[in-house]
């Protein structure tokens, strides 16, 4: 297979990751099998892949995460990040959670701290989410596990036999910069809307109720037999009877005078409900009762949920719960709700049945806004032993006394001992789909490099840079990295650009690390475009956001970040 033909296929993958129709993680796998098959690769290079030293600490890093998630200590330190002013109050939240997110995973960062910004009253949460979401990548830059696109960084120097990365190897770029964009938020975060509560929509707006009358012939008859399952445009969502709410609500459930049905869905079509005789609407008499069963959640990244309808898992079976109302940013969802296809990011209205708590798949799917629902905390001594342990493993794997995979693994092994994780929950949570997509990734890049592909383009960045160098060419690899991850993901655009900046590097006969960096800290630069990074999608309907608030708040930063690493890589190092 032909370097031109290899780099044709590429283009068909970037255009499919960008088409967002078939997940990531099928593509990859795909392209990496198919290049075994038609010989561009080896079989082994592909096994090499999976089992990448840095991926499988990736690997592990986000299992021990798990734990460390659940820490009360987000909780307890929220209240005093967000009183007073709200400037002082946005920096002290973007200051810690860039801390934060320099040694936990942002997107465990975020997901702790989207629930709290969401119900405290100080400052409209549409005024945080964003700088939250901002400034949890800017932390991740600054550290080697801070994100996942260092570690996959990486995994792909590793592959490539250079020697690995170091834990505070990018902090010297990474915290001038994360220091600068933090400043530029304080003043661009200025833009942002002021969405407060009042001025969302309630939840009744989504439910529709229904009196079974006296002299109704519904009575006596199933849900099933009185064909109300199957209505125009609504579904029966619960059925309130003698002040006891019966959620879900069973086919075989039969119906009883004075019954109140509630009913969800597209609500304006009331017409559905005039052929059922004995059947009575009325106002909204039930809203505190379902106020009470009342949970709001957003899709997570790692969600089975994502790009399928509720009809196809079978939503109420799945978690035992009726989704009352979806919003995709700014925009409550209408139309028939069983069928519209969801995204991570989008935000659900649930009403919870009794055992919702009960279910072991919430934490993979969901990240909990409001309602009664809470997650299980640890111990405060359990904390202690998660954080105390974890800081110990990443001081030793700084100072090179103990490998960070081997520390990880001994951490892992005393959070399993301890019970602090089981092993339900890391099969339950276990990142497949990451360890796929990386793992393919690696074998695209080798077949990239090996095939001449990857220094086709590098000869074609060298000539555009012409005239300007090697540190146009470096300039060169940096942008391409940034818009791809813009479009796509960022663990793609590492993998699609990290061996053309090595050929890059190798035609100018420069030393590979500032080219290293360059892919690095261009494939975090997601500022603009909410779809290329997990933690902009999780904040993007809680924040009540439009496409146009990422823009006119990212914009600035992304020109600052840009500014500051394309500054600083060549001076810390220099080609």
């Amino acid at each position: 297979m032909s370097a031109y033909l290899v780099l044709a296929s590429i283009g068909a993958l970037l255009v499919l990751l960008i088409q967002g129709r078939v997940p990531p993680a099928v593509l990859f796998t795909c392209w990496a099998v198919g290049y075994v098959l038609l010989g561009v690769t080896e079989q082994q290079a592909l096994l090499t892949s999976f089992s990448n030293p840095a991926l499988i600490t990736l690997l592990v890093l986000m299992l021990v995460s798990l734990a460390l998630e659940r820490s009360p200590l987000l909780d307890r330190v929220s209240d005093t990040l967000l009183k007073g002013r709200e400037s002082m109050a946005s920096l002290r939240l973007m200051g810690v959670t860039a801390f934060l997110s320099a040694f936990l995973n942002n997107t465990a960062v975020v997901g702790s701290l989207l629930g709290v910004i969401s119900r405290q009253g100080y400052i409209p949460a549409s005024r945080l989410l964003i700088p939250l979401s901002y400034a949890s990548i800017l932390g991740g830059i600054t550290t080697l596990v801070g994100t996942s696109t260092n570690l996959v960084v990486n995994s792909f120097v590793i592959n490539a036999g250079l020697p690995p990365l170091g834990m505070f190897q990018f902090t010297l770029v990474g915290l001038p910069v994360a220091l600068l964009c933090i400043l530029g938020l304080m003043f661009s975060a200025r833009l942002l809307p002021q969405n407060r509560v009042q001025d969302q929509e309630t939840p009744q707006s989504y439910f529709l109720e229904a009196q079974v009358m006296a002299d109704s012939p519904l009575i006596g008859k199933s849900i099933e037999a009185n064909q109300l399952r199957n209505l125009n445009g609504l579904f029966l969502l619960e059925i309130l009877r003698n002040d006891r709410l019966l959620s879900p609500v069973s086919p075989d459930e039969v119906l009883q005078q004075d019954d109140v049905l509630v009913f969800t869905g597209e609500v304006e079509k009331v017409q559905a409900l005039q052929r059922f005789p004995g059947l009575q609407l009325f106002g909204n008499g039930v809203d505190r009762l379902l106020a009470s069963n009342l949970v709001e959640v957003v899709i997570a990244h790692e969600s089975e949920l994502a790009n399928r309808t509720l009809r196809e898992v079978d939503f109420r079976t799945l978690f035992n719960a009726g989704v009352v109302g979806i919003r995709r940013g700014k925009r409550r969802l209408t139309g028939q709700l069983g069928q519209i296809p969801l995204r991570v990011g989008d935000s659900l209205l649930l009403a919870v049945g009794p055992d919702f708590t009960d279910q072991r798949n919430i934490d993979r799917n969901f990240h909990v806004i409001s309602g009664t629902l809470q997650r299980p905390k640890l111990h405060k001594r359990q904390s202690l032993l998660a954080f105390c342990g974890f800081g110990i493993v990443i001081a030793l794997a700084a100072a090179s006394m103990v490998p960070l995979l081997n520390g990880l693994l001994v951490l892992l092994a005393a959070l399993l001992v301890t019970r602090i994780l089981t092993l339900s929950e890391l099969r339950r949570r276990f990142p497949f789909e990451l360890w796929l997509i990386i793992g393919s990734a690696l074998t695209v890049a080798k077949a990239l490099e090996s095939s001449g592909g990857a220094q086709l383009v590098a000869d074609a960045v060298r000539s555009l840079s012409s005239g300007y160098g090697v540190y146009g060419a470096f300039i060169g690899v940096f942008l391409i990295t940034l818009i791809l991850t813009e479009i796509v993901t960022n663990n793609a655009a590492a993998a699609l650009v990290f061996p053309i900046g090595l050929s890059t590097a190798s035609a100018f006969g420069a030393d590979p690390m500032p080219f290293i960096m360059a892919v690095a800290f261009g494939a975090s630069a997601c500022f603009i475009i909410p779809f290329g990074y997990q933690t902009h999608l999780m904040v993007y309907s809680p924040g009540r956001y439009r496409m146009v608030d990422y823009l006119k708040t990212g914009l600035p930063v992304s020109l600052l970040y840009s500014a500051g690493v394309i500054t600083l890589v060549p001076l810390m190092f220099p080609f």
